[in-house]
């Protein structure tokens, strides 16, 4: 039986171990070894009290279908109301003798995406869209300045060697300044000049005020061609009764049950190589000190960072490039309040009236705050009084070990509400019934400093056959949860079908190879 270690029981990594065990139970032994105590990585859900928090906001939507149906297989889509739609008689369309999320917990929810930014106290479609209230809320001056802006954008292209002359290009220095800027500065920690192109193009492909406009008119003239459209405009997705968390907790008890073993507080430290080109072992530290765990194949969603300087025996031009590797780590602020000073002035009814969205972009650079999750419009079954209070997470981006992640976490709190006072959001600190913290370290592979040669990086780990690097972090890339899960999907078809090249699943979410960009 071939013995395969999987580092990290995210996404990646739990959909690796439930392919393998599926499609051969009796060929494959499979360890998960995980360095936490619990299931999902950053798609985790945490249980604080009665309410539940979304690390990081999670629309469960993919362009693939295998990725859909590989979800509906978990968690089998909803076919009755929930709470809040029979409250509100919401109609939608429901599966066909699909479960009932009142009286059953394995469920998928359907959900309203909305998503809106907030800027000088104003709210804004995400992606920004050419309505009535768009050019209200900017006012005439502004309007006529950023349309102007655009042109000149287009009379005038710049090279894209970084990511504002890429939004630059799609937008206008105006538009740019007011909804790019600044918000990439605070999630990133650095100016869009200093960073690379590619997290634009991986992020928002296809979308520009063309696209925009263009839609503007289909709907305008119900035209019956396909709209442009990218993932981050569809305006429905799927999501877990009890968030993300609870789909991987589900896969994890299936892969459990076919057979696999899923080890927590076992943080792999070094990757033990042979002089050639095999992985022969990993050292991890576990709650009874190191231990050495041998296998036959290893896929990893370890941050690449840590892989690599793990290993033994690796070039100095790679460690260098491994160690200059950057990322972004981030804090959610969890807020239980009564209610928010945020009037929902859409057509969208919800329960006790709060505004529709998800999530909201916090574009104002007077405040440290990046994004407001709410976590009641993802679903009623996250916060246990959804009739009478707002549960909201509250996202600040920052470096690990910097003042702000090492702040204590009632500090921590005082100063996210008194971000929301000063913006409006809340009247005052008796609102917050409760709060809880969590930090998440290395949330966001960046795409600045060593990036740049990142295609040396990948050649070289390419070289041991018996390596696949799986997921955001194992790849080093800003991926969705789908595309994580097709790194897997990939690799497990690789090592099923014996092929030696791992082009495939480094070029998930690309439209080119690593090679191609570096060469092009």
């Amino acid at each position: 039986m071939t013995e395969v270690i999987i580092i990290g029981a995210g996404p990646a990594g739990l959909t690796a171990a439930y392919e393998l065990l599926k499609s051969a139970p009796q060929e494959y032994s499979v360890t998960i070894l995980e360095e936490s105590d619990r299931i999902g990585g950053i798609s985790r859900t945490v249980r604080h009290g009665g309410n539940r928090m979304d690390i990081g906001g999670h629309r469960f939507f993919s362009k693939d279908e295998r990725v859909m149906q590989w979800w509906n297989e978990i968690l089998p889509l909803q076919g009755k109301p929930s709470y809040d739609d029979k409250k509100l008689r919401v109609q939608k369309k429901l599966a066909e003798n699909g479960p009932d999320p009142e009286s059953e917990d394995r469920v998928m929810l359907i959900r309203r995406r909305v998503s809106r930014i907030y800027y000088k106290k104003k709210f804004f479609d995400y992606p920004v869209s050419l309505k009535w209230s768009t050019i209200k809320n900017m006012g005439f001056v502004t309007t006529i300045a950023a349309g102007f802006s655009y042109l000149k954008g287009i009379m005038f292209k710049k090279d894209e060697t970084s990511l504002e002359n890429f939004y630059i290009n799609r937008f206008g220095k105006k538009l740019y300044s007011m909804f790019f800027e600044g918000y990439t500065e605070k999630l990133w920690g650095r100016h869009p000049r200093e960073i690379s192109a590619d997290w634009g193009s991986q992020r928002v492909k296809g979308l520009s005020i063309m696209v925009v406009i263009r839609n503007m008119f289909s709907g305008i003239f119900k035209s019956n061609k396909k709209k442009e459209t990218e993932t981050s405009l569809i305006e429905e997705f799927y999501y877990p009764k009890y968030g993300p968390g609870q789909l991987w907790e589900t896969a994890a008890d299936e892969i459990r049950r076919m057979g696999g073993t899923i080890r927590f507080n076992c943080k792999v430290e070094k990757i033990n190589t042979n002089e050639k080109d095999k992985i022969i072992s990993v050292t991890a530290r576990t709650e009874n000190g190191s231990e050495e765990i041998s296998g036959d194949i290893f896929m990893s969603s370890m941050p690449v960072k840590d892989l690599v300087l793990g290993m033994n025996d690796v070039p100095k031009h790679e460690t260098d490039i491994a160690a200059g590797l950057p990322y972004r780590d981030f804090v959610t602020v969890g807020l239980l309040v009564d209610k928010l000073n945020l009037k929902n002035e859409t057509d969208i009814p919800t329960l006790n009236n709060i505004i529709p969205d998800c999530w909201i972009y916090v574009q104002d650079v007077g405040v440290k705050l990046g994004r407001i999750q709410v976590f009641n419009n993802w679903s009623p079954y996250m916060v246990e009084d959804p009739e009478n209070t707002v549960w909201i997470g509250l996202e600040y981006f920052c470096a690990e070990g910097g003042d702000f992640w090492n702040m204590p976490d009632e500090e921590r709190k005082k100063f996210a509400v008194d971000e929301l006072i000063r913006m409006g959001i809340i009247s005052g600190e008796g609102r917050v019934k409760d709060y809880h913290c969590e930090r998440v370290k290395k949330a966001y592979p960046a795409y600045f400093d060593t990036y740049s040669e990142m295609n040396t990086l990948v050649d070289y780990l390419n070289n041991f056959d018996n390596l696949y690097c799986i997921g955001r972090n194992g790849q080093h890339r800003y991926n969705n949860m789908d595309h994580s899960m097709v790194t897997a999907f990939e690799a497990v078809d690789n090592i099923r079908n014996g092929v030696r090249d791992k082009s495939n699943i480094w070029n998930v979410n690309t439209d080119k190879s690593y090679h191609e960009e570096k060469k092009a």
